[in-house]
């Protein structure tokens, strides 16, 4: 069903277009980096990803292998690369790293160094909120023991679209 609506969002922006005055990237992919391997124990600087989250991020790997991603972004922290680092391998791709705590610089890359890539965007719950609000998607909360969120964004439309994954 997941991988439906992926195509989906594909379709339409294939079938559309994008408008010269939108964004130009074609659609962008924001998750949460997978579990913590500290979860429930004294929290460390920049832990890697659990099993669970090694997991999560095979799982992504078999839902975003077919969506024509063409660039990825991650922050500097273990995690998020380990994240995204399933997917970059499959497809041959080295993800842009950009610093946790700069949104700006995360929006910035998308909207200039992939101006028309399809963007897979590994970030962290206090970041991915003011990502999505940069594209109009504003008051999204994402609890500390939440890494399920696979949020669609198709530029050309404004639609975000909240999955789980």
């Amino acid at each position: 069903m997941q991988r439906r609506l992926i195509g989906f969002a594909v379709m339409i922006v294939l079938v559309l277009g994008v408008p010269k005055h939108a964004f130009a990237h074609k659609l962008v992919f924001v998750v949460r980096h997978g579990e913590r391997a500290d979860a429930g124990m004294t929290q460390q600087a920049d832990p890697p990803l659990s099993s669970a989250g090694q997991a999560r991020a095979q799982k992504l790997m078999t839902m975003l292998a077919d969506a024509g991603v063409t660039a990825i972004v991650t922050t500097e922290l273990v995690r998020t690369q380990q994240t995204a680092q399933p997917l970059a391998a499959k497809l041959g791709l080295t993800p842009d790293v950009v610093q946790h705590d700069n949104v700006q610089g995360v929006v910035a890359t998308l909207k200039i160094t992939h101006a028309t890539d399809v963007v897979l965007v590994v970030g962290h719950s206090d970041t991915i909120p003011a990502i999505l609000k940069a594209y109009g998607k504003a008051d999204v909360t994402i609890p500390d023991n939440e890494y399920d969120d696979l949020f669609v964004i198709v530029p050309a439309t404004g639609m975000v679209v909240r999955l789980r994954y």
